[in-house]
């Protein structure tokens, strides 16, 4: 495929199939937005959860500014944002974690990773509208992150919580865009300095040299212990993250940056690749033993794809190394061959190692509107820049 022909693929798969598929079945009469749904669209609960939401208003607001000006994407955005800030935060200024339809709280603060997506939506949504109370709501939770990450007790990670004595690179991967992201739009030093620090915890501690590999878990204030946990590294993390440190890279052209996350995307690539039936392992054991320890460490769902999807485009942009396309047609292949729904729209979240549906519940009972449309943006954008 030649990149007119991919930004044929990808517009036509955001535009006519994945986004027709939120806008028929997430809506409801009473106007909320819902994601506890089987992936052909049937409801299965009418609560919301607030780590979906967020990430829901960041898709809405990004198909406004990045793909086109449409009001159905700007109102569905609103639509959102409107509950969530009705709901409110908690008294110690962090977003709940689950509410009821009708605006009830019923999990507060249990999970630091919804701030987390709610800086990503709430700057996304500023910039798609311009709104002064969504980029301070965003600073202002920036601060209660700043604060709880602050305290000698780990903060609640629903639905990964931190096994005693560790600390995970999910937190760091996460908000070293959030932060960023809100630093470029606030033009807060602070802000800055505290993407900085997220990013170089990344690569100075979670990334390992003894074997290369960004590592889930770390002890406090040490390296990996040799467990189960310990050796866990999760391909599509790695790469989700590797690909959040060249968009903050790229900007100011940090070549040493930008050149490392490219040849990390790479390794985990090579190494999370199923040899045998094809597509990204959830998790992999460094020392290739067992068990792994990771959840549904052999699972193939869609989540990874999409962001090899996005890394690889990323990476030839900046590099013009032609195993990024190598591996973007792998991963491409896999993905358009194993995951989209042609009877209902959007795609299959969860698989097997042999590419067969799972149906049950593997993490949170949602089906979540973000990964699959946020990396066909994602990607568009970066095809824009290559033609």
């Amino acid at each position: 495929m030649n990149f007119g022909d991919l930004r044929a693929l990808y517009r036509k798969t955001l535009l006519d199939d994945v986004m027709p598929f939120w806008l028929k079945h997430g809506f409801k009469p009473d106007g909320g937005f819902y994601t506890c749904m089987d992936d052909d669209g049937r409801l299965i609960s009418t609560e919301r959860w607030s780590w979906s939401q967020w990430r829901a208003v960041w898709v809405f607001s990004a198909l406004h500014r990045r793909i086109g000006p449409d009001p159905r994407w700007l109102e569905s955005a609103g639509k959102i944002y409107e509950f969530l800030t009705r709901v409110g935060r908690t008294a110690d200024g962090h977003w709940p974690l689950l509410c009821s339809a009708d605006g009830k709280i019923l999990r507060g603060y249990d999970s630091l990773y919804v701030d987390g997506f709610a800086l990503y939506g709430l700057v996304e949504y500023w910039r798609a509208t311009g709104k002064a109370q969504a980029l301070e709501l965003a600073l202002e939770t920036y601060r209660a992150v700043e604060v709880a990450l602050a305290q000698a007790a780990p903060p609640p990670m629903y639905p990964y919580p931190i096994p005693p004595g560790l600390r995970p690179h999910g937190v760091r991967m996460l908000f070293s865009l959030a932060y960023h992201d809100l630093a470029q739009a606030s033009g807060d030093a602070g802000v800055a300095r505290a993407a900085r620090r997220m990013q170089k915890e990344i690569f100075s501690e979670f990334l390992r040299p003894e074997d290369g590999l960004v590592h889930e878990w770390l002890t406090i204030g040490g390296p990996p212990p040799d467990s189960p946990e310990g050796r866990a590294v999760v391909p599509g993390h790695a790469i989700e993250s590797m690909w959040f440190q060249i968009e903050a890279a790229r900007q100011g052209n940090d070549r040493s940056v930008i050149d490392r996350a490219c040849s990390l995307i790479l390794t985990h690539l090579e190494r999370g690749w199923d040899p045998e039936f094809g597509g990204l392992l959830l998790a992999i054991d460094c020392k290739g033993l067992e068990p792994v320890g990771w959840a549904h460490a052999e699972t193939k769902l869609w989540w990874p794809h999409t962001e090899g999807l996005v890394a690889t485009l990323l990476a030839f942009e900046q590099t013009r190394d032609k195993r990024f396309l190598d591996w973007h047609e792998k991963v491409r292949d896999y993905a358009y061959r194993t995951y989209p729904n042609a009877r209902d729209g959007e795609w299959f979240q969860k698989m097997d190692r042999r590419g067969r549906r799972i149906t049950e519940t593997l993490v949170l009972p949602v089906k979540d509107p973000f990964h699959l449309p946020r990396a066909l943006i994602m990607c568009l954008e970066c095809l824009g820049r290559l033609d």
